[in-house]
Order: C-alpha cells, then sequence, then structure tokens
C-alpha cells in the first residue's frame, strides 16, 4: 500500500526535485530520501499523499541545492544543469516551458527558497497559502519571494517568446552548416552579440570562459566546422574515437538541440537560444556525467 501511494506521484515529485536542483541524479536520490521517510510514517495519519510528499521533497531539495551549490563554486569552467528527454522529467506538456534549459540557467541564480517558491508557483500552479506552509514562510512573504523570483527571471530570460518551429528550423540550419563546413551559413545565423556556453566539466575540454561576439564565434565555430573537423573536435575534447558519428535534432530540455552522438550515444549537444530570428546564446555541454540521461 504505501509503494502503491508513492509511486503515483514519483513523476510529480522528481519534476519537482529537478526544477529545484537542475540535476537528474540530485532529483532522484531526493525522491528516494523522501521515499525512506514516506516508508516510516504512519500513513493513517496522512491525509493528502500529494501534498505531504511535496512538502517532504521541496524542503529535501532545498536543503540539497544549499550543499550542491558550493561544489558548484569549484566548477571547472561553466556549470549547466544536466539535460534530460523532455518527456521523461516534464510529464505533461503544459509543464514543458519550465524545464528548458535557458530557464534552469536563470534559475541558478535564485537564491534556493526563491527558486523553490518559483518553481512551485510558476511550473504547478500551487497557492501561495500552500507554498508557505511547504517552505515555512507567511502567504505574504511567499508572494514577495515570488515576487522577486519572477522579476529576476524576467530580466535576464529572452525578451520575446519565440515560435518552437523557427527554433527547430534554426536548429537545423545550425547543424546543417556545422556538419557541412559552412562558415558563412553559420555566421549569417548568429546574432551580433552571441555568446558561447560551454560545461566540460574538466571531464571533456571545452572553453573555460564564455565566448561572446559573432566574430570570436565564428572563429572558434571555424575551428570545428565540417564534419571531419567536428569528429577531430570531439576527440579532442575526450570522447576518444567516434565511431558511428552522428548529427541528430532531439527535443530536449524543452527545445530542439543539436546532439552530436558516437555510436547512438551522445557526446556533445548544442542547444540554442534565439531572439529576433538570431541564435543570441548557445549553449553547449559535453561533460558526460551531464548527458548520462539523453
Amino acid at each position: 500500500m504505501a509503494v502503491e501511494r508513492f509511486e503515483e506521484h514519483r513523476d510529480l515529485l522528481t519534476g519537482v526535485a529537478y526544477r529545484i536542483l537542475g540535476g537528474v541524479t540530485d532529483a532522484e536520490d531526493v525522491v528516494q530520501e523522501a521515499w525512506l521517510r514516506w516508508s516510516g510514517v504512519d500513513l493513517s495519519l496522512v491525509e493528502d499523499d500529494r501534498a505531504y510528499l511535496v512538502r517532504v521533497v521541496t524542503r529535501l531539495s532545498i536543503d540539497r541545492l544549499r550543499r550542491v551549490r558550493a561544489r558548484r563554486e569549484a566548477y571547472v569552467g561553466s556549470w549547466l544543469p544536466e539535460l534530460v528527454v523532455t518527456p521523461d522529467v516534464a510529464g505533461h506538456a503544459e509543464l514543458a516551458d519550465s524545464v528548458e534549459l535557458a530557464l534552469l540557467v536563470v534559475l541558478e541564480t535564485l537564491s534556493p527558497l526563491e527558486r523553490a517558491v518559483f518553481v512551485l508557483r510558476e511550473a504547478f500552479g500551487m497557492p501561495y497559502a500552500e507554498i508557505g506552509e511547504i517552505v515555512g514562510r507567511g502567504e505574504a512573504a511567499t508572494r514577495q519571494l515570488a515576487r522577486r523570483g519572477r522579476e529576476h527571471v524576467r530580466e535576464r530570460r529572452p525578451r520575446f517568446e519565440v515560435d518552437r518551429g523557427l527554433r527547430r528550423r534554426l536548429t537545423e540550419r545550425f547543424a546543417e552548416a556545422a556538419a557541412g563546413g559552412d562558415l558563412e551559413a553559420l555566421t549569417a545565423l548568429l546574432a551580433e552579440d552571441v555568446s558561447l556556453v560551454s560545461d566540460g566539466g574538466g571531464r571533456a575540454k571545452a572553453p573555460l570562459r564564455v565566448i561572446t561576439g559573432a566574430g570570436r564565434m565564428a572563429r572558434f565555430l571555424s575551428s570545428i566546422a565540417s564534419e571531419n573537423r567536428l569528429r577531430a573536435f570531439l576527440e579532442s575534447i575526450g570522447a576518444g574515437p567516434v565511431p558511428g558519428f552522428g548529427v541528430e535534432i532531439a527535443e530536449v530540455n524543452s527545445g530542439p538541440a543539436m546532439v552530436v552522438t558516437a555510436d547512438g550515444r551522445p557526446i556533445t549537444v548544442f542547444s540554442l537560444v534565439v531572439e529576433d530570428g538570431l541564435i543570441e546564446t548557445i549553449f553547449l555541454v559535453a561533460n558526460p556525467e551531464k548527458l548520462s540521461h539523453l
């Protein structure tokens, strides 16, 4: 009975924890810890399973985020969230936007408490009073945390909503130009102030600093453009020999991404942020730990 009641909410709990923590492994650990606590509770005293479990998972996630933030400060290069195939974590189409990579990157700049409140309110639509009970704050204070979080996110997210079809077409053109070594076509897709944020985590060779500007980006892309150069680049970042080399477009964190594979195994992902019809930001994830759930 305890197992069935817990499993009914597992997807929801994993979704809450992932959005707060930005890591699938951390989220799974939190859900497992919640199960251990659940299995030791007198369930006859639990009036609302969902509310009880969300409260436990949220509090565990806040505590865990405070601990992992310290480790992330010592991370080699830029830290980006762990990537997921969207349906596995989003669960429902209406929740998909809240796992977008660009949003998760912005959420990293919120305090753990602000992030939890933002996730519970914006992604799951929970009432302020209920959120306040979960995070141990009054309703007024919870509303203030939510307002600060929204304002912070609004300032740092892309200014305009991008048509998903356009974003996919631009990703396809980017992948085609990269694989074909067409530098002119590549640079034509870039905004003047485009930036590249790379996450190799010290386990794969990748730029440690953010590359900014169309000119610098063009030089970087020219160094890896074309299938042969891209293959050599991937081998140089620690992928080793790249048999069965392939490039495909897949839905990663609620958006189309260029996924480079070797024998069907993802080894590098390029996720694009689009504004005004041009690529504004490129997230490059090469750390194998961040790709394991793809």
